[in-house]
């Protein structure tokens, strides 16, 4: 059974930074894409990142290129969205998901992880 567990959100004041985790069991991350997604109320899931190592790819959205950068630590079977120089506009729940290979659509993406709220607010 694949699960993946998120953690790492919080509040965090504008230009700030927090760490977010996806741990997975029962899927091996080196050979699979891993997309990170953001949703606000009333708003369709935007997608983030998405990183293959295997494939030797990152892709990252223009309004956080520069900002958040994307690392897997194979031995923990995990990956990381770091989030610095946060913006308001970033205040959404974050989603992890895995797929055979990186899209920007969400039925493309087989599992999810539960979510977690990142909130920047002064």
């Amino acid at each position: 059974q694949v699960q993946l567990v998120q953690s790492g959100g919080g509040l965090v004041q504008p230009g700030g930074s927090l760490r977010l985790s996806c741990a997975a069991s029962g899927i091996t991350l080196w050979n699979t894409a891993i997309g990170w997604f953001r949703q606000v109320p009333g708003k369709e899931r935007e997608g983030v990142s998405c990183t293959h190592s295997h494939e030797d790819y990152t892709y990252y959205t223009n309004s956080v290129k520069g900002r958040f950068t994307v690392s897997r630590d194979i031995a923990k079977n995990t990956v990381y969205l770091q989030m610095n120089s946060l913006k308001p506009e970033d205040t959404a729940v974050y989603y992890c998901g895995t797929a055979a290979f990186c899209g920007t659509l969400i039925n493309e993406y087989d599992y999810w992880g539960q979510g977690a709220q990142v909130t920047v607010s002064s």
